[in-house]
């Protein structure tokens, strides 16, 4: 009994060793945590449950006899973060380079299926080579069992996936499905071939961060949606990504204790407009004030910024945040724009968060590059998320809201709830200088003063066309409200629409523009 009993406690340290302590050792100097490490530091102190501890891989062919180590380069369970339950696997580098083989494939899909069971979000902390080859054909069955699972999790469950290291191959599908990825700068990659293989292939000479680092990503590929200077900082922000979402589908979001007051009078939104229909102003200010205070938290923030999404709270409520950014392409709405607010409001819609929009869009972004990287396409699939959306939609049009960008953006027409206007605000076809010079471009060749009679007609064309109250008259806006009473207006509708509940008709499901 007595050596069962060694034998375990001596198989319990080797699992915990993981690789060992060599191996572990060129982690840290790497600047990186071990996979039990970064689930230690992220779950709430005492909580972590595990799984499968002691299971080993099954192939004994090239090499891989003597080499059978406990956890087979992945550890799973759950845990807490701020007292709700956690599903969570992390890949462990120190052994086999976290690649993914049979037993590791099996041991992500029991906590993938345990946590859509329960209804509790799914977190993976990525550090992995890639398939395994020693294993062949069974390491890409593996993941394609865990493709499969994150499909069935979509919309179901919270997934949330953070890549801790260099992930290759089928190590980025799997997070490319989840909901939302996370980076750390320097020691953290993702790409489908490395550096050497394209070299190979085209000759093409590139570095590990030019392909695939955590700022070509949060930048230029908007795969990551944040992009964080150490492990700690990435996992802190999982856990405050948490903080708004709820545990699963059939779940309310979570109210914290609000702190801050529901009546509060938004006075610095008087003047945040400018007098100058194209000068810009920041609209993350517009959101920081009408959203308790300090509680935005932007997401996607380096990638299309011509729009701004993130969560926030109204009187301690979570809320999804979308708005045109004017300091960016004026607020235009792009492909890379649309795509981004897209995924966002689908999200939103599938964990029932409701959605807080705000609009000054002057249109889509004119030119060939946007028109051949498809904008119809892709503008659409905006409308189409807003459109399908039966969550809360709350609206604010603080200055322009031109052309179809009008009806994109929540407008009452798609399935807005509640949609305001500053006084400020212009909605029309287009714009009072386009439209001058295309109604009266005959008139203004033969004035003998074009410049004085084109201001004219724009100062006409604004007064009839290019202000609120037109909108408000035909009931597309339900008030012009000033800028200081937007925040207590926002959570009394809010309340209201609480209990709001949507039909849609018995289908599938639709065939958004992909």
């Amino acid at each position: 009994m007595e050596d069962r009993i060694d034998e375990l406690r001596e198989k319990r340290e080797r699992a915990l060793l993981g690789g060992g302590q060599d191996r572990i050792d060129k982690q840290h100097d790497k600047g990186k945590m071990t996979a039990r490490e970064r689930i230690d530091y992220f779950l709430d102190d005492d909580t972590f449950n595990e799984f499968d501890k002691f299971r080993t891989h099954r192939t004994s062919k090239f090499g891989m006899e003597e080499k059978k180590l406990p956890g087979d380069g992945v550890v799973t369970g759950y845990g807490e973060v701020d007292g709700r339950t956690v599903f969570v696997f992390a890949h462990d580098f120190t052994v086999f380079g976290g690649s993914l083989g049979e037993v590791m494939a099996q041991k992500i899909c029991k906590v993938m299926d345990k946590a859509m069971e329960v209804g509790a979000p799914i977190v993976g902390l990525n550090d992995s080579a890639g398939a395994r080859i020693q294993e062949g054909v069974k390491s890409l069955a593996g993941f394609a069992d865990i493709f499969h699972r994150n499909q069935q999790a979509s919309g179901v469950v919270p997934q949330i996936s953070s890549i801790m290291g260099p992930c290759a191959g089928g190590a980025v599908y799997s997070p490319a499905i989840t909901d939302f990825i996370f980076m750390v700068q320097d020691t953290s990659h993702m790409f489908i071939t490395g550096p050497d293989v394209i070299k190979t292939v085209t000759g093409e000479e590139v570095s590990f961060e030019e392909l695939g680092g955590a700022k070509t990503h949060a930048q230029k590929t908007g795969v990551a949606h944040k992009a964080f200077n150490s492990e700690e900082e990435a996992l802190d922000n999982i856990r405050r990504l948490l903080s708004y979402v709820p545990q699963n589908n059939v779940e309310d979001p979570p109210r914290v204790e609000p702190w801050d007051d529901p009546a509060r009078e938004t006075t610095e939104l008087t003047d945040v407009v400018p007098d100058k229909p194209q000068k810009p102003y920041d609209m993350t200010d517009v959101v920081d004030s009408v959203v308790d205070e300090g509680s935005f938290f932007e997401v996607h923030d380096g990638w299309a910024r011509n729009i701004v999404v993130g969560f926030g709270r109204l009187d301690g409520h979570s809320v999804g945040v979308v708005a045109n950014q004017p300091r960016s392409n004026a607020g235009t709405l792009t492909v890379d724009a649309s795509m981004k607010g897209s995924r966002f409001i689908r999200f939103c819609d599938a964990f029932n968060i409701p959605i807080l929009t705000f609009v000054d869009v002057p249109g889509y972004m004119p030119g060939t590059d946007q028109e051949h990287r498809g904008i119809i396409r892709h503008g659409a699939k905006l409308l189409y998320a807003y459109s399908e959306a039966t969550v809360p939609l709350l609206t604010v049009i603080t200055r322009k809201a031109y052309g179809g960008a009008y009806c994109v953006m929540a407008s009452k027409h798609i399935g807005g709830d509640v949609n305001y206007a500053w006084p400020t605000s212009e909605i029309a076809v287009m714009g009072p200088q386009g439209a001058v010079n295309i109604l009266y471009s005959s008139e203004l060749e033969a004035a003998d003063d074009p410049d004085a009679r084109r201001q004219e007609l724009i100062d006409e064309y604004r007064e009839e066309f290019a202000n609120p109250y037109t909108a408000a008259d035909r009931g597309f806006v339900d008030d012009v409200i000033e800028p200081a009473e937007t925040r207590a207006r926002l959570v009394e509708d809010l309340k209201m629409l609480k209990t709001k509940r949507g039909d849609q008709p018995d289908k599938k499901h639709g065939n958004l523009p992909i």
